[in-house]
């Protein structure tokens, strides 16, 4: 029982390692050395775990990816009206970076594993089942001509698109976001997916 545990804790340290030092210093800057070391775990305890600093990242990029989405899909069904719904998106974007800003990080400024690559296929079905949430949400207001027929990726930089800059920016020390400015994004993603 004690084995199985120390298997799990050592598991959950290298994650929690990953997050802090590839949040820190990107994924290519990061060795497979400073992983272990921010993680504390020996060769043989990483190897048990994980193949490489990628397969750490895959997996790590999956959970972060799942978690958001969560998050995501919860505060959305949660608004029947169209522009609530996409104005408490942009909101609940924001909230959820500041709440968990290692994470946003990564999710913003990190490529996402490939399909071909350590989660890349977890990455590929978590995407595909979350976008068929928001269609089936987005589908009734756009019969009703309430939202515009866009494609998903165009839904994404037009919902999405500013609040992330806004996030960078954030980040990067440069501007803290404001209550106003974070209703004018949401705004701003309102006007640009209704009808005209």
């Amino acid at each position: 029982m004690k084995n199985a545990k120390s298997g799990r804790d050592g598991r959950a340290r290298i994650i929690e390692g990953a997050l802090r030092r590839f949040s820190q210093s990107g994924v290519s800057a990061t060795t497979l050395a400073s992983l272990r070391q921010e993680s504390g775990v020996s060769v043989g305890s990483f190897y048990h775990h994980f193949t490489s600093k990628e397969h750490v990242f895959g997996v790590l990029y999956a959970e972060i990816l799942d978690m958001y989405q969560d998050a995501f899909v919860s505060e959305l069904v949660r608004h029947e009206d169209a522009r609530a719904g996409i104005e408490a998106i942009v909101a609940m974007h924001m909230a959820w970076c500041g709440e968990h800003p290692e994470r946003a990080r990564l999710l913003i400024s990190e490529r996402p594993p490939r399909r071909n690559e350590p989660g890349g296929p977890e990455v590929a079905e978590s995407r595909r089942e979350f976008f068929r949430q928001v269609a089936d949400w987005w589908r009734p207001h756009m019969k009703d001509d309430v939202l515009r027929p866009v494609p998903a990726t165009m839904c994404y930089v037009l919902w999405l698109g500013p609040a992330q800059e806004m996030c960078r920016l954030w980040f990067s020390g440069a501007h803290q976001p404001t209550e106003e400015e974070i209703r004018e994004l949401g705004e701003a993603a309102w006007n640009s997916l209704k009808m005209p």
